[in-house]
């Protein structure tokens, strides 16, 4: 299936938000690597805050169906949990930064709609891992601890953090569903 052309700005420009960031790239950059004139791209996404909130509420509804399909794959809070490390390791593995975590980065320089999804988004991923970790606790598959709140937070802040590393080390080391245990059982 071929890709429209409003698809490939979305795709390319996210790539790009993803490797160089919100604010380093420009629209002569993104006309470049889809090879189209600055006005097409301007005809679909009239300013750079247009595409930016296209890309990430796209993203958002990427992966609340991510979230879906783990919830239809797996029964176990362990099972869930290290789907949802998986989606920090494709990412990790094809070189990319996460999305909003490469936007909470520049979050100061970032028009304020995009603040808000970026917001929007860490909130909804803390929400579902929660959710999961207290049905995890209700069912005795993970000690209570610190909470499913704390242990939320906690892993999503250890495998936003580990792609940063990486991304900065260049470190080949991928991240381990060992640290979804570590988490889960001593937090």
């Amino acid at each position: 299936m071929a890709v429209g052309t409003r698809d490939a700005l979305i795709q390319t420009a996210e790539n790009l938000m993803r490797t160089r960031g919100y604010t380093a790239f420009s629209y002569a950059d993104l006309s470049e690597a889809v090879g189209i004139r600055k006005a097409s791209i301007h005809h679909h996404f009239p300013t750079k805050e247009d595409l930016g909130t296209a890309i990430v509420e796209e993203y958002i509804d990427r992966v609340r169906t991510e979230f879906g399909r783990i919830e239809m794959q797996h029964d176990h809070v362990i099972g869930r949990l290290e789907a949802f490390l998986q989606i920090f390791r494709s990412s990790a593995d094809g070189g990319l930064l996460p999305l909003c975590g490469a936007l909470a980065a520049e979050m100061s320089a970032l028009p304020l709609s995009l603040q808000q999804l970026t917001q929007r988004f860490f909130d909804m991923q803390l929400s579902w891992l929660s959710r999961t970790l207290e049905q995890g606790i209700k069912r005795k598959e993970i000690p209570e601890g610190g909470g499913a709140r704390h242990k939320a937070f906690l892993l999503l802040s250890i495998l936003e953090g580990s792609c940063f590393i990486n991304w900065a080390t260049k470190d080949e080391d991928p991240l381990s569903p060992s640290v979804v245990r570590l988490i889960v059982e001593h937090a």
